[in-house]
């Protein structure tokens, strides 16, 4: 296992994401931040819960966030 946790390590600025089969590069972790947040407050349903488990995986700063369940 990892010694210091995964959520624990520094943030890029480049994030990837992968949202309802979509994958994207982003060069600013904050764009893509702005992106999801106003993805969940601006649908419903099965695209607000993606858009929701990609923001959350950005704001603790993965650098592949994905709404796939692995």
């Amino acid at each position: 296992m990892f010694r210091i946790p995964e959520l624990a390590m520094p943030r890029t600025r480049t994030v990837t994401t992968i949202c309802n089969g979509k994958k994207e590069i982003w060069d600013d972790r904050e764009e893509a931040q702005n992106f999801f947040l106003r993805q969940m407050m601006t649908t419903e349903g099965e695209e607000r819960d993606r858009a929701e488990c990609v923001y959350i995986q950005l704001i603790h700063g993965l650098e592949e966030c994905s709404d796939e369940d692995e």
